[in-house]
């Protein structure tokens, strides 16, 4: 068995996946789990704007109508046209993401797997930064509260102990599950929501003048006049609106494509009514020689009552605190994704709530936790943080417009608008990487190191896998019953237990992985009274407990399915207990007695040895170069994403670690002499 441990993700004949039910709890639970990262955009979006133009002092008309434009529109056309009205479409049985979107169309073409894993490992790397910008942010915010900044004043070691302490609160309840995590902030981001909506809308209606940022040629005119400062870098700070998109996507299995399409309308008017109030705030106050002494002058702070700002303050720390869940439960489902289609290691999942949408994964936590942190100490502060911020994701965007491209034209069959479709995102987003290229040496360099280093560990991962499955061999399990009948009676060698024990990721009834066999009977003989050989399918309903059993006709070898819901506990050892004293009653395995016991009365069923087999590649192993570093790497990831043993409750089971070579052709070796001592 190698990597057979983690249970199989088709489930049993492929059942139909049951869709997440639109509901006001849900709905609730959307607004939590969703929206953070573009919800808290209005905080800085216009922030970036006014900076890059030369501050309050060169705010003009053109200015805030072109700029808001921009910034309408790109919302409009990134988040509501490709996100909400044409990616939600392409769900693979609920899920969503790019690599749900890559499971889809993958059979189209081979190169396909590389905007997959190129745009799946920048979405990784930003879903570690965005926790610490954001919650970095909003703890520097607090100064703005004269009671506050009393307590922080201006020592950035206390922000950084602050903002470490709530990252480690954040990801320490990510194990209650997104359901529970999505209805304790799911009132709260509502809420944040209105008052986006309120504080802007009261700003619009005593300048409805920036109502005219509707007419996108206000946009287009702007962003081509000699009075943009920032040039065609403006487009950079406009994309900041629109970064939570992609974890838009990827969380549609957390509550399910229409709790999305019945919340947005909802979450997009409040955002562009933030937007407006605070153009119309700037246009109030342009040329404000008092503001203009205002270092980093932040307009979404600055427009509010003195009397309301402390709590908007404070509102916005909240709201960006959840701004981080966003894109770490986006995480849970793109690794949980990438773990089906072979790209990333199998990991231990669990599933906290009532649908199968909503996981947890350990491993995944930890090490998004632990990047989190290396993020906090190594910038420090949130404008250093905010250079390396949403340059990654421009990668990710390009690499879900080549995608879905191929989902509308390939699999959808649809003629022209797959085309024009490809060719307005690609431009558009094309040029929102290159106007964030400018982040790259004033910190985006840290996200792009790490979505390439996400993208090692995929590319050894797949290539790994493409070796072994070359070398792969399934032997029909009949043609071994006589060598198995012959072994089991064989008194030359010493019974190792009662019931030997495989955990197989194979499906096929009649089939067994070579490595199996070549452990039974290769690597010194292993005499039992039963062979097992057991895979786990995890089922798309919550409580199944069923199994289906293959015994050839004989009482010696039995071949089991073992059909558990999501939500059961893969107490592995247990069920088969259960498994082999309904076989024993049914007169089909004869009975296990067992001499000795601590009990009075021993059991009814005898002893239970289980085998892992893992691969090695020999050092004599004739492969190329690049093949044998690709498995090296393979099996190195290997070691670190967890055991079986744990993840199928057998860490007080009689367990055997075996290693069986990778089945390649052997180098050839030159003949020894033999040679004889003198006298």
């Amino acid at each position: 068995m190698d990597d057979s441990a983690s249970p199989s993700a088709s489930g049993r004949s492929a059942s139909q996946h049951h869709g997440i039910p639109i509901s006001i709890g849900a709905m609730l639970v959307t607004l939590g789990v969703v929206y953070g990262d573009i919800g808290t955009s209005p905080m800085y979006v216009t922030k970036a704007l006014l900076a890059g133009q030369g501050g309050i002092m060169s705010v003009t008309e053109e200015f805030i109508l072109g700029a808001l434009s921009l910034v309408i529109w790109t919302v409009t056309l990134l988040t509501t046209v490709k996100y909400v009205l044409v990616s939600l479409r392409a769900d693979n049985h609920g899920e969503g993401g790019i690599f749900a979107l890559y499971s889809i169309v993958r059979r189209c073409a081979r190169w396909l797997i590389i905007p997959a894993m190129l745009g799946g490992s920048a979405l990784l790397a930003d879903g570690v930064l965005t926790p610490a910008v954001t919650i970095t942010t909003a703890v520097e915010g607090l100064r703005t509260i004269p009671e506050l900044h009393a307590v922080i004043g201006d020592n950035q070691v206390k922000v950084v102990i602050i903002t470490l302490v709530i990252v480690c609160l954040l990801f320490a309840v990510q194990r209650a599950g997104t359901s529970k995590i999505g209805r304790a902030f799911g009132p709260v981001m509502t809420f944040w929501f209105l008052f986006l909506g309120v504080t802007g809308f009261m700003h619009v209606i005593e300048n409805p003048v920036v109502l005219v940022a509707f007419n996108p040629l206000r946009g287009i005119a702007f962003l081509l006049s000699p009075n943009n400062h920032a040039g065609i870098m403006i487009l950079g700070s406009c994309f900041l609106a629109t970064t939570g998109a992609e974890a838009l996507y990827s969380d549609m299995g957390h509550v399910g494509r229409g709790n999305i399409y019945a919340t947005w309308p909802f979450v997009k008017v409040c955002l562009i009514l933030s937007y407006l109030g605070q153009g119309a705030w700037l246009l109030a106050n342009a040329g404000n020689a008092s503001l203009a002494d205002i270092a980093d002058l932040n307009p979404f702070f600055q427009m509010l009552p003195d009397m309301i700002r402390p709590f908007g303050v404070i509102l916005s720390t909240c709201a960006a605190i959840i701004a981080s869940q966003a894109l770490i439960t986006g995480a849970f489902s793109l690794v949980s994704e990438a773990s089906r289609l072979d790209l990333m290691p199998h990991m231990q999942v669990f599933y906290p709530a009532e649908t199968k949408g909503q996981l947890y994964i350990p491993m995944v936590n930890n090490v998004m936790w632990v990047g989190c942190i290396i993020v906090v100490l190594l910038f420090q502060s949130s404008a250093h943080m905010e250079a390396a911020y949403g340059l990654a994701i421009t990668i990710t965007m390009l690499c879900t417009t080549v995608l879905l491209f191929v989902y509308l034209h390939r699999i959808r069959h649809v003629r022209l608008f797959p085309w024009v479709f490809l060719a307005f995102f690609v431009a558009l987003e094309g040029f929102f990487f290159v106007s964030s290229l400018t982040k790259f040496f004033h910190g985006g360099y840290f996200t792009i190191l790490l979505a390439l280093l996400i993208m090692s560990i995929m590319v050894s991962w797949y290539n790994g896998s493409a070796v072994e499955r070359r070398q792969a061999n399934l032997l029909p399990i009949r043609n071994y019953l006589e060598q198995l009948d012959r072994l089991r009676h064989d008194s030359t060698y010493d019974k190792l237990c009662d019931n030997l024990v495989y955990l197989t990721n194979n499906t096929r009834t009649d089939y067994l992985d070579r490595d199996i066999l070549y452990s039974i009977f290769d690597k010194h003989p292993k005499r039992a009274a039963a062979y097992w050989f057991l895979n786990v399918e995890v089922t798309d309903e919550p409580r199944t407990f069923e199994y289906s059993v293959e015994n050839f006709g004989t009482d010696y070898v039995f071949r089991v399915h073992l059909y558990l819901g999501y939500k059961v506990n893969q107490r592995v050892n247990a069920y088969l207990r259960q498994i082999v004293g309904d076989l024993s009653a049914s007169g089909e395995l004869p009975p296990q007695k067992s001499d000795y016991s601590v009990y009075n009365t021993p059991g009814p069923i005898g002893s239970f040895r289980f085998c892992m087999v893992y691969k090695t590649l020999a050092p004599e192993s004739d492969v190329e170069a690049s093949e044998r570093s690709a498995i090296a790497l393979k099996y190195a990831i290997r070691r670190h994403a967890g055991s079986p043993v744990q993840w199928y409750g057998l860490e007080n089971s009689n367990v055997i670690y075996e290693y069986v070579p990778l089945f390649t052709k052997f180098k050839a070796v030159d003949h020894l002499t033999r040679v004889y001592p003198e006298g």
